[in-house]
């Protein structure tokens, strides 16, 4: 199937995020919020800096990360959601930041930008997402945008460390996605594996749980 197919997995995602856009800081990032400001802190974006967030959802990390490179930078996002973009867009017209972010609807594994155009990339819990074998499509896509020694700023539901074992609620989650993909659509992954094997050399690793659930915040930098 191709992305417009209306039966494709793709039209399935941004049709769902649409729905539940204007209610989503409500569902989700009451939660998730601290996990992704950890990673925030670990990108350690400079005024002045050029940084684009994948998945920017209702744009609260777009917010902080327009906020971070200050007014001679300028922040990035791009969604596949239009109706997340419009919410976005709301809260960016209320602060004031709409001079130094510039929002796209699109797709990460073909990202609309020139070679070497950034200085960061960051995404939170959008990575896991995608089919796994399309996450290797997304990062190679990353490191063109970025520039040499530019960082990529990763927060993810994770799998737990060898020798571990699942959670309850891990194992549950885990379950109902391989059964019922269309209602539980993220999955745990090996985000610092991902991140290595793209070629980014890891800085830092934060870990971090949600609900019992491991949490990996990855820092990697393009060689």
């Amino acid at each position: 199937m191709s992305e417009q197919d209306p039966g494709s997995p793709h039209h399935a995602n941004r049709a769902f995020y649409d729905r539940i856009a204007h209610s989503y800081d409500a569902l989700a990032d009451s939660n998730e919020h601290r996990a992704r400001e950890a990673g925030q802190a670990a990108l350690a974006l400079q005024p002045g800096e050029k940084v684009l967030e994948i998945g920017f959802g209702t744009g609260n990390s777009l917010i902080q990360l327009a906020e971070a490179v200050g007014e001679t930078g300028s922040a990035h996002g791009i969604d596949i959601s239009s109706g997340m973009r419009d919410v976005t867009q709301k809260k960016l017209e209320e602060r004031g930041l709409t001079d130094r972010v510039s929002l796209e609807l699109g797709d990460a594994r073909q990202l609309p930008y020139d070679d070497n155009s950034f200085d960061a990339v960051f995404t939170s819990m959008t990575l896991e997402l995608f089919p796994l074998e399309d996450i290797p499509l997304v990062l190679a896509d990353v490191r063109r945008v970025l520039r040499s020694g530019g960082r990529f700023g990763v927060v993810s539901m994770a799998t737990v460390h060898e020798g571990e074992h699942d959670s309850m609620l891990e194992s549950a989650y885990k379950w109902f996605h391989r059964h019922f993909p269309h209602i539980v659509d993220c999955q745990p992954i090996d985000v610092e594996k991902f991140v290595q094997e793209a070629g980014f050399q890891v800085d830092q690793v934060v870990n971090m749980e949600i609900w019992t659930m491991p949490v990996r915040a990855v820092i990697g930098v393009n060689p």
